[in-house]
C-alpha cells in the first residue's frame, strides 16, 4: 500500500474520494452501495455506471429520476475530484434535463462527467448519461462552490488514512 500521503494517478485518486463518499455520506451507500463503479477516470473527466435495481426505479419500474439526479450530485463531484481535490465543495445549482428512459430494473446506465472549469471559487461540471440501447437518456449540470476546498490537502494526494485501492 502506497505512503497515504503520496500523489496519486487520477484514476486511483479519483476512486478513493468515491470511497470516501461511500464510507462517510449518509445518502450514496444506501442509494447506490456497490451497484455504482468508476469505469475510467482521468485529469477532468470520470466515467461511471450503476446496475439499476429496485431502490433505483420508480413504480413504473424504470430508473427514477431522482436517482439520476443524484448521480449528477455525485458526478459533479467526482468530476471535481478528477482534478485533484480530495474536498470537492458544496452545491450551488443542479440540473438535469431528462431524454429518454434510463432503464428498467436489470439494465445498465453509463454516465461520463466532466469539469468543463475550475476556478478559485466554482467549478463547473457536466454529466450525460447512457441507456442500455446506448440512447442518450439524461444530460446534467453541477456547479460546486470550492473555494475551501482549495489547499485541503495537496493535489491528488488523499488525506491521512483516506482508503485507497490497490489497482488503479
Amino acid at each position: 500500500m502506497p505512503n497515504m500521503t503520496s500523489k496519486l494517478p487520477p484514476a486511483k485518486f479519483v476512486r478513493s474520494v468515491l470511497k470516501s463518499f461511500m464510507a462517510q455520506s449518509g445518502l450514496e451507500p444506501r442509494l447506490f452501495g456497490p451497484h455504482l463503479r468508476i469505469t475510467n477516470a482521468a485529469v477532468g473527466k470520470v466515467d461511471f455506471e450503476l446496475d439499476i435495481t429496485k431502490d433505483h426505479t420508480n413504480r413504473l419500474k424504470i430508473l427514477h429520476g431522482g436517482t439520476i439526479a443524484s448521480m449528477v450530485d455525485l458526478g459533479g463531484s467526482l468530476a471535481v475530484a478528477s482534478m485533484g481535490l480530495y474536498a470537492t465543495g458544496v452545491s450551488t445549482d443542479i440540473n438535469i434535463t431528462y431524454l429518454s428512459s434510463g432503464g428498467k430494473l436489470g439494465d445498465k446506465i453509463q454516465a461520463t462527467a466532466t469539469c468543463e472549469k475550475i476556478g478559485k471559487t466554482l467549478a463547473f461540471t457536466n454529466i450525460t448519461f447512457r441507456n442500455s440501447k446506448g440512447e442518450l437518456a439524461a444530460r446534467g449540470s453541477h456547479t460546486k462552490y470550492v473555494a475551501q476546498a482549495w489547499g485541503a490537502s495537496e493535489p491528488y494526494t488523499p488525506p491521512e488514512g483516506a482508503e485507497i485501492d490497490d489497482v488503479d
